[in-house]
């Protein structure tokens, strides 16, 4: 198989989730060369470069997998880019990508960014739910799309170099909410004969009906109502969270997980949101 191939590409970093995305492009019949900065056994199959220069001129398409922004700048310094086309899947913000993205085509090459929605088990795995948001050069995505689709699903979501990593970090930041919201939930049944195991299932189906919420905050964020079907107003939620705070201080519980949500909540009421849902909220945390 020929080293320019579209059959072929190279993998800088051999972490776990580089190592995950090497191992599903062999096993679907790609020459996969790789290159880490430290010595590391590269996955059976792999062509193993000596250098970052020898593995990136090796092949059109770079899939860079590596610790941070500023590895993949010192990874690539130096390095001819000419006719590359460089996917960064390493973890970084809107505006790291962006400047990642014009320090890269100042180089010669094009650029794609990519948020990894998956943990590396996930990857390559049939049905895991595995996907990738990526964004960037159009011309690059439409020209490698099979291939970027063979590790997990692909979400493009435009030219802006920066949007993948924001809905990347825009989603975790839900997540992070979500496991604070459990994780004290855990804590209030922690001293009680209450099993966890069997509690589990509860609180997974009451966040899985509350989840949809975020669509009417959606709606409500478009139209700029934000009393635009509530049932439960924001004045009646902030009444409620009294209990809570009592409830958490009966059972020798820190309410720090929750308290600056429902300060942010007070202030909004203070200002005169009573009658709205909680979607002003939003406005407080972009002043």
């Amino acid at each position: 198989m020929s080293a320019h191939s579209n059959k072929a590409l190279t993998v800088l970093g051999l972490g776990d989730m580089g190592s995950a995305l090497t191992r599903s492009w062999l096993a679907a019949g790609y020459a996969v060369t790789v290159w880490n900065r430290s010595p590391r056994p590269a996955p059976v199959g792999a062509t193993v470069a000596a250098t970052a220069a020898e593995a990136t001129t090796g092949n059109p398409l770079v899939v860079a997998c590596l610790l941070d922004d500023a590895s993949v700048r010192a990874t690539l310094d130096g390095v001819d880019l000419t006719g590359r086309d460089i996917v960064n899947l390493t973890t970084s913000t809107p505006a790291e990508a962006r400047a990642l993205s014009e320090w890269i085509t100042a180089r010669g090459g094009r650029f794609l960014d990519g948020g990894i929605m998956a943990v590396p088990s996930m990857i390559g795995a049939a049905d895991s739910g595995a996907y990738v948001f990526y964004s960037g050069s159009t011309e690059l995505y439409e020209a490698h799309a099979e291939t970027l689709a063979v590790p997990a699903g692909v979400t493009y979501v435009g030219a802006d170099a920066g949007f993948a990593a924001l809905y990347d970090i825009a989603l975790l930041s839900a997540m992070w909410g979500m496991f604070a919201g459990a994780a004290h939930a855990f804590a209030l049944i922690g001293k009680e004969d209450i099993s966890p195991v069997e509690f589990a299932p509860l609180m997974v189906a009451y966040q899985q009906a509350m989840a949809g919420y975020s669509y009417g905050t959606a709606a409500q964020l478009v139209s700029g109502d934000y009393t635009e079907g509530v049932e439960s107003n924001l004045a009646m939620m902030v009444t409620t969270n009294a209990t809570l705070l009592r409830t958490a201080a009966e059972q020798g519980v820190s309410a720090e997980l929750l308290t600056p949500f429902m300060a942010l909540m007070q202030r909004r009421v203070a200002e005169g949101g009573g009658n709205e849902s909680n979607t002003g909220v939003v406005d407080l945390l972009r002043r």
